[in-house]
């Protein structure tokens, strides 16, 4: 898999930029069109998920800056480096809604009817997102021949596990069978390949990319059309996002840690229950209003 769509000269488009790209433009195309539905301007619709995008990215850097906090004290210069990647989607989330907040404050709108309306797009754009870091070798998973045990274990206990295998004789290696079908090797060029080469690997992106699909068309195709409390759609998507995370996480080979505990986990934890309160909460309101 080459991450270059193609290239002229020294100017280079990559299948990641590309699919972010397109996914930018489908969800500002279908996120207009339920604006003029809701008698929003235009404009005002574009500004917005500019702004959403901008703070999202910002979000999404700074989250994983924090996690690396580390390495980047010792190397302030890559802090701006995001060419070599370095993003965090719980990060993104964040800074997005912060963004989301600032603007409808500004433009004297409701911020959560904003949410609704961005929600099921964005797990759209997340999962045409996730066929960029396919082409990138990245976002992967662990060697398809691991134990579910250990996948759905403590992280550590792989990293223990992978170093015990590396030493066994080949004969003791072939016990461990493949256990999907659907393994994919990833070029010793990518991060993939450099972290597990010429090994059959979970194809972490691809599971996560599914699960976003499938949340996108319940938000948009069925919880969209109900008439729940403004801010519903929102929270729906925090916990359908948290779900998909915390399954895909596990079989996940570069996930941030935290005090041995994958970080996902616990952050998907802890937005997934504010998220079902806050959707209590809302709907008790509309109920007794």
């Amino acid at each position: 898999m080459d991450p270059i769509f193609f290239h002229i000269g020294s100017f280079k488009v990559s299948y990641y930029g590309l699919c972010y790209a397109i996914a930018f433009f489908i969800g500002i195309e279908l996120l207009k069109r339920e604006g003029t539905k809701k008698g929003m301007d235009k404009a005002a619709i574009e500004d917005y998920a500019f702004v959403a995008m901008l703070s999202g990215l910002l979000g999404g850097r700074l989250y994983y800056v924090l996690f690396n906090l580390h390495y980047y004290l010792a190397n302030p210069s890559d802090i701006i480096a995001v060419w070599k990647g370095g993003m965090a989607i719980h990060g993104g989330i964040l800074g997005g809604l912060i963004g989301t907040l600032i603007y409808a404050k500004r433009k004297k709108l409701n911020a959560f009817l904003l949410g609704d309306m961005v929600a099921p797009l964005l797990l759209l754009g997340q999962a045409i997102g996730r066929f960029g870091n396919l082409a990138n070798g990245e976002v992967h998973g662990v060697p398809t021949f691991t134990p579910f045990k250990v996948i759905f274990s403590i992280k550590p206990a792989f990293n223990q596990w992978f170093a015990n295998y590396n030493l066994m004789t080949l004969a003791q290696k072939s016990q461990f069978k493949e256990l999907v079908p659907w393994g994919l090797v990833f070029p010793n060029s990518s991060p993939a390949g450099m972290e597990f080469p010429n090994l059959p690997l979970h194809p972490a992106m691809l599971y996560e990319a599914f699960l976003n699909f499938l949340g996108f068309l319940f938000l948009y195709f069925v919880m969209r059309k109900k008439n729940y409390a403004t801010g519903t759609v929102w929270w729906t998507y925090i916990i359908i996002y948290s779900i998909n995370r915390i399954f895909v996480s596990f079989f996940r080979a570069e996930d941030l840690m935290f005090y041995g505990f994958r970080a996902p986990h616990i952050v998907s934890m802890i937005m997934m229950i504010f998220a079902i309160i806050m959707i209590i909460i809302i709907n008790k309101k509309k109920r007794v209003g």
